[in-house]
């Protein structure tokens, strides 16, 4: 389109941009964390009832062991007696002990099982929520950020990103919690059996913080690498898929594969580093635990020898080493799980904090009554507020004219629709509607007024019926069918296989590009929009399909102001005005007959396409 913005990252199938967005460091993690803590603060209530589930299952869970111990010094004594000739084995105190225990491993299991169940269901609205903010922000945001941007990079945030927090936040919060529980609880349990035993099983802790810091230290970059590069090679399969056929049409398939074939190599080394350091962990302290465990073994037993402890408590005490390393293991599990989850949660955060469109006027003009006068009153705009585009742009257009707007590529066409519907607001001067600033309206109003046809066609998975209704969900069946008459459509929808309920889709190959644009015109007639702006709507069909366009065109531009940008002059002649547009400003505005008369630039373009044709 012309005068679209020129600082934008390459879109094609070879650009490089950032695709599907990475995950780049997290620049404040103790920030993110907390913007995400008070994002679930709405969640706190389930929080709560999971954190009180979660600590009271691993408390019941810690004194099993304890008890465990008991049954086993009620085991040992009962031997030590038999065989002395004193007494015998209490099985009768013995079973009451460990029925106590069944039931208390499955009180602990029931606490366990409600804290999984309430943090999944808060994990998915979590992120069920985060999706609804994400859709609801992208209405609301500028058209420059999706215009500096790759698709895939704002689809990262929908899929990638949230997808890691769901993940993340199921698994991490949970057993953040129950190992922190569990360590401090059998921390307690420890030292009520054996100061000396504890201290020394405590030597294991030294050790294992080093190795937890060393390996978080090498694992987290190949983490945030590792989002960033599988962002990347989602971005390259989007933008290739999209482009597939103009790949094949240069031959550039090879380049294409060479390309992913690199980044996917980026991917594959930072994942199978971030997965290795993550995977050494588990085995590395299971070892540091064991040599804990000999060593407890050894001091328990000299402690047995004195009657200092029983027999049972040696035994709980081994269990609660078992129980202390593995907590200690996940708790550095679930530190590495949070860098993936603040890096997301950032890139998420970043996102929603982006700038917004203002959507409400202080004091909105109704559109009821207006009629669709549009003036720009010396309208001056530039992408780049530095580099001004458009300098001094006037005209008035009156309701029910036809005004084309015509000139070279980069010349400013598109962008005046832009200012017009305000995709973007004028640097100086005022685009008024009726004699009303376009400032002063609700955006959404705004828009209301206009109907758009362009050169890309836009229809959607769906029924012939439904992707016309588009224009006016409340429409009727018969007022569809009357819309898709008017655009010379109604004839090849009958002959599909369902008529209205033909559904369209990526394989419905049998429908031309010009019966599709066919389709859009009658969506816009059914919409009877106020302003009509058709962007090169003729320009990708063959001049026979071209005249049947202009004929729905026609009866769609019948009453409402229209604003016509075309490369094919003779489809403009019968325009109200024509303005000639060069680097941002009007240089010729007037009729058709006026402007040939004058001989000037409207004139040479005109000539020379006129002349193209003859020589074809």
């Amino acid at each position: 389109m012309s005068g679209e913005r020129r600082d934008v990252r390459p879109r094609g199938p070879m650009g490089h941009g950032h695709g599907m967005g990475g995950g780049e460091k997290a620049k404040d993690f103790k920030g993110t964390m907390r913007k995400l803590v008070r994002y679930m603060d709405r969640y706190k209530v389930r929080l709560l009832f999971m954190v009180a589930f979660a600590i009271a299952g691993t408390v019941f869970n810690i004194i099993g062991p304890k008890i465990l111990g008991k049954a086993t010094t009620e085991l040992f004594n009962g031997l030590v007696a038999k065989i002395s000739g004193t007494g015998e084995i209490d099985f009768a105190r013995i079973t009451e002990i460990l029925l106590f225990l069944l039931g208390l491993y499955l009180v602990s299991a029931c606490f366990t099982f409600i804290q999984g169940f309430v943090m999944t269901g808060i994990s998915n609205d979590v992120t069920y929520s985060m999706r609804q903010d994400i859709s609801g922000k992208i209405h609301r945001m500028p058209m420059k950020y999706f215009e500096s941007r790759t698709h895939g990079e704002t689809l990262s945030r929908v899929t990638n990103d949230v997808d890691t927090l769901q993940q993340s936040l199921n698994q991490s919060v949970t057993q953040l919690i129950t190992s922190v529980t569990t360590i401090v609880g059998v921390l307690i349990m420890m030292l009520s059996i054996n100061i000396w035993m504890t201290l020394c099983a405590l030597l294991i802790l030294p050790i294992s913080m080093g190795i937890i810091g060393t390996v978080m230290k090498h694992s987290q970059k190949y983490f945030r690498g590792q989002q960033k590069y599988l962002g990347e090679v989602n971005g390259q399969i989007e933008e290739i898929y999209a482009g597939h056929n103009i790949v094949k049409a240069f031959n550039k398939e090879e380049d294409v594969i060479d390309v992913f074939e690199k980044t996917n190599q980026k991917l594959y080394d930072s994942a199978w580093r971030s997965q290795f350091f993550s995977g050494i962990m588990m085995p590395v302290m299971q070892f540091v635990g064991n040599v804990g465990y000999v060593m407890v073994a050894l001091l328990g037993g000299y402690f047995a020898i004195k009657k200092t402890i029983e027999v049972g408590d040696i035994q709980s005490f081994f269990q609660y080493i078992r129980n202390f390393t593995q907590p200690i293991t996940q708790v550095a599990q679930v530190t590495n799980m949070l860098q993936s989850t603040a890096a997301a949660a950032e890139r998420v955060f970043e996102f929603l904090d982006e700038e917004e469109e203002e959507q409400l006027s202080d004091h909105p003009v109704d559109i009821s009554g207006l009629r669709g006068n549009v003036e720009f009153d010396h309208v001056g705009f530039g992408y780049d507020p530095e580099k001004i585009i458009i300098h001094d742009f006037s005209t008035q257009v009156k309701d029910g004219q036809k005004v084309a707007i015509v000139g070279p590529t980069g010349a400013g066409k598109t962008t005046m629709v832009k200012l017009l519907m305000r995709f973007y607001d004028v640097n100086r001067g005022a685009v008024k509607i009726d004699g009303h600033n376009v400032q002063d309206f609700n955006r959404s109003q705004l828009r209301e007024m206009f109907g758009m046809v362009l050169q890309d066609t836009w229809l959607f998975n769906g029924t012939i019926m439904e992707n016309i209704r588009y224009g006016r969900l409340d429409a009727t069946d018969e007022e569809v069918i009357a819309a898709a008459k008017a655009a010379h459509i109604h004839n090849f929808i009958m002959t599909q296989p369902g008529g209205y309920q033909m559904v369209l889709n990526e394989e419905t190959s049998n429908v031309s590009q010009g019966q599709k644009q066919l389709l859009t015109i009658a969506r816009a007639i059914l919409a009877d929009n106020k302003i009509l702006i058709l962007d090169e709507a003729t320009s990708s069909v063959d001049t026979r399909t071209e005249v049947q366009i202009q004929k729905a065109m026609d009866n769609l531009m019948e009453g409402r102001t229209s604003f016509v940008i075309a490369h094919r002059l003779s489809t403009i002649r019968d325009a109200d005005l024509i303005l000639v547009m060069k680097d941002g400003d009007i240089i010729e505005q007037g009729s058709h007959e006026e402007l040939m008369a004058d001989g000037g630039f409207y004139a040479g373009l005109y000539n020379s396409q006129f002349e193209r044709a003859e020589a074809v």
